[in-house]
């Protein structure tokens, strides 16, 4: 009923490949997914009920796979997330539809939506022994198996087709995604560039172009290889804190089971011949699980997981170059000329190049931190002043922080921060920063309930509402900072170091979803530095 996408691979190696390591891929199988979808749901007491599953599951959603079990269980289609089937085998128009889309049921013989007509496969069909293809199940011996036909579908191909999963309001009525909205109003749209241009094209977040590739390779052939070709790594600055033997997906790796993979402890550096050797010279004493007291199986494991690697870093190059397409830090401007025993008053403009939306944008819900790190050092090299600095645990140091909270460090009261923060109202007094949009002050088990509030004309129900910090298209804002001046004694060369930060999730979410030690480490480690510089300046 639903194909996975590894019978997809037979023909399309190159999407395959791209798609494997995607956020798209990643969708079912994260685990702050899972740790978020269950701490909204214990939150709302259920009430959201299916609502996170339909975007990242959609073939378990349809199957009516039960949010509770474990993805691993599921059959691979559901696990993998948004799949091939998840937009080739969808013939509806949907628009805002919180998620809620029909993947047509069928084999691999049924026809695929796209937005193609089908001409090259119609040439494959007319000469099956030639490309060695089998289009029923009834046909034996050799060769590849095809799907008999290609329905145009326009929409795949306009920006409308992502509006379903990247415009969505939770149950409240508070929309966590907003991309489509911000699209729609912005320049890009104008200018006729749709999402694809950018997060398909050639160059990451640029509307400049597609590469060009063979569609398919069917029998060793290459079909149409000067194609218009649409990269499948869908460019994003979002990254994976999974386990690398389990993601970016891998068809080798099904040999292990998910726990299993969880058992192996690629840190320490199982499966490579250093490793190894040490252990055949009982220069080490390790207690391995049943399942890899093999040593043929550690290093079998070690080949994926190097593979995989390989390419979480190449996906990290890709997402820095996304982020410096996409932005700008122009500066240190000086109010007045540094001075020996006068405050340094400075700041950094920090411009939003992309044309299409927001910075930073995508599920808001995640709440996706974007922020300056500033550093002055002085003369002798020495630290004298940061901002955007960050806490024992990767936090930074706002009302967020429990280093902060323990006053074990200062709280940054010059921090730039692009996150996006969800506000609850009190009984009384003012709002206050909520991990998540349910309002547990004015009810600790709140049971939420269709809104008569025009929630979908205010985007907040009463008692919830995000506040934004985000830059606009285009738009660009002062990172202002001020040095005292007792740091600034003595005359000579000093440098301001600055970079941008991009992460996923901040550490204090985590840890509210009760996200293990792990998943808070892979987060920081594969958080994103860009626009790195360091500018001399001279104080008389």
């Amino acid at each position: 009923m639903y194909p996975s996408a590894e019978a997809c691979r037979e023909c399309h190696e190159q999407i395959y490949d791209e798609w494997a390591s995607s956020s798209h891929a990643y969708a079912a199988v994260s685990p702050m997914f899972h740790k978020f979808e269950q701490t909204i749901t214990t939150l709302s007491k259920g009430t959201i009920g299916y609502f996170c599953m339909r975007c990242h599951t959609p073939v378990g959603t349809s199957m009516g796979y039960p949010r509770e079990a474990s993805i691993w269980d599921a059959i691979p289609a559901a696990r993998e997330g948004v799949t091939c089937i998840v937009c080739h085998r969808v013939r509806t128009n949907y628009g805002k539809a919180d998620g809620e889309r029909r993947v047509e049921t069928g084999s691999l013989y049924d026809p695929v939506f796209g937005a193609g007509y089908g001409e090259e496969l119609a040439k494959i069909l007319e000469n099956k022994d030639h490309y060695k293809v089998k289009t029923s199940p009834a046909d034996k011996g050799p060769g590849q198996d095809i799907h008999t036909g290609v329905i145009h579908f326009e929409q795949i191909r306009t920006s409308h087709f992502c509006t379903s999963c990247h415009q969505v309001a939770v149950e409240p009525g508070i929309k966590l995604e907003v991309v489509w909205e911000q699209y729609r109003a912005s320049p890009a749209h104008k200018m006729g560039i749709s999402c694809q241009d950018c997060h398909m094209g050639k160059e990451p977040g640029l509307a400049a172009g597609y590469e060009k590739a063979p569609v398919a390779v069917v029998g060793g052939k290459k079909i149409d290889p000067d194609r218009k070709h649409s990269n499948h790594l869908f460019f994003g600055p979002g990254y994976s804190i999974a386990h690398p033997g389990l993601f970016p997906l891998n068809p080798k790796n099904k040999e292990w089971s998910h726990d299993e993979w969880l058992r192996f402890d690629y840190r320490a550096g199982w499966g490579t011949e250093e490793f190894e050797d040490r252990v055949d010279e009982k220069q080490v004493d390790v207690c391995f699980p049943e399942e890899w007291k093999n040593s043929d199986d550690r290093m079998d494991a070690r080949e994926i997981l190097d593979a995989n690697l390989k390419k979480l870093e190449e996906k990290r190059e890709i997402r820095r170059r996304l982020m410096e397409n996409s932005s700008c830090v122009e500066g240190p401007v000086f109010r007045s000329p540094p001075t020996a025993g006068r405050p340094l008053d400075f700041y950094y403009v920090v411009t939003n190049k992309n044309t299409g939306h927001n910075m930073p944008s995508g599920s808001l819900g995640a709440q996706p931190q974007v922020w300056l790190n500033v550093v002055l050092t002085g003369p002798r090299g020495q630290h004298l002043w940061e901002s955007g600095y960050v806490d024992s645990l990767g936090d930074m140091a706002d009302l967020h922080s429990l280093d902060v909270a323990a006053g074990r460090i200062r709280p940054d009261q010059q921090l730039f921060n692009l996150q996006t923060k969800f506000l609850i109202q009190h009984v009384t007094g003012p709002d206050r920063e909520m991990y998540l949009p349910i309002n547990v002050d004015i009810d600790q088990l709140p049971f939420i309930r269709p809104s008569a509030f025009p929630i979908k004309v205010m985007n907040h129900p009463p008692g919830i509402r995000m506040e934004g910090h985000s830059l606009p298209p285009l738009g660009s804002r002062q990172a202002k900072y001020n040095v005292p001046a007792n740091l600034m004694q003595t005359p000579g060369v000093y440098h301001l170091s600055v970079r941008m930060r991009s992460r996923a999730e901040p550490i204090y979410f985590m840890r509210f979803c009760r996200a293990t030690p792990e998943m808070e480490r892979n987060m920081n480690e594969w958080m994103l530095d860009f626009h790195e510089q360091t500018t001399p300046i001279m104080v008389r």
